[in-house]
């Protein structure tokens, strides 16, 4: 079995092939989140703690999350589900995944680094690789440098040097994203108003309307009031004669 072993602090990432069956007993029967002791893999892991994230069997099955068994079950998997990516509309499909409890048909196991043991391990604890990216939110990039609300975050941004033989240096920077800037400011304030102009002007059409409503209403009694004294006053006459 390939055990991927990754340490999140260095960036490092390392596969070691081990068909020793009494070392991968420890990890037989554990859950996808649970954690294991590295003692169990040799004396260069004393105190290391890994951390299953996950894994793939024989076939290539990948494991998942809450699916509480060991071996390849068939689900319905709709939209927002793992190992699936809906192509149609209401669209639900029947795929192959394997559960989340760790046994010898894996062929690949995942594993982080919780925990730093005694000893360096090569290429995993003895050196720290340079994040190729740096975080594209403005919250973030303030919470990595630790800035203040009034500091400027676009002159923090982690660029990336590009060098090419014979022609200038570029440098590449992520464009920040949910960055409140002064025109962001004015658009919203822009939009507000615009709300609260298009509030006012109903309001206003609809009390013309109401005023027109109600002349309309008192012409038309005054009219049949008219009407009917007319017809009162030639009954009379008519009576009269």
């Amino acid at each position: 079995m390939k055990l991927n072993f990754a340490n999140p602090t260095t960036g490092c990432q390392k596969t070691i092939e081990i068909n020793d069956d009494r070392k991968l007993r420890a990890f037989f029967d554990k859950r996808i989140n649970q954690e294991v002791e590295g003692d169990v893999l040799g004396d260069e892991w004393k105190g290391y703690i890994l951390k299953i994230s996950g894994g793939n069997d024989k076939q290539g099955f990948p494991m998942m999350q809450g699916v509480m068994i060991n071996h390849r079950v068939r689900l319905l998997l709709k939209k927002g589900s793992k190992t699936y990516r809906q192509r149609r509309t209401g669209e639900r499909k029947r795929k192959s995944v394997r559960g989340c409890i760790v046994g010898p048909d894996l062929s690949v196991l995942n594993l982080v680094i919780v925990k730093k043991g005694e000893q360096d391990l090569e290429g995993l604890t003895d050196k720290v690789l340079p994040r190729r990216l740096g975080p594209k939110r403005a919250t973030r990039i303030r919470k990595l440098f630790a800035l203040e609300k009034s500091d400027d975050v676009r002159k923090y941004v982690v660029k990336r040097e590009i060098t090419r033989e014979g022609k200038k240096t570029l440098f590449k920077a992520p464009k920040i994203q949910r960055l409140v800037t002064a025109a962001r400011l004015q658009r919203k304030r822009a939009v507000k108003a615009e709300k609260v102009a298009r509030g006012e002007a109903t309001k206003a059409a609809v009390a013309e309307y109401a005023k027109l409503k109600a002349m309309r209403a008192k012409e038309a009694k005054d009219a049949r009031r008219e009407q009917a004294s007319r017809r009162r006053s030639s009954a009379r006459q008519s009576g009269a004669q």
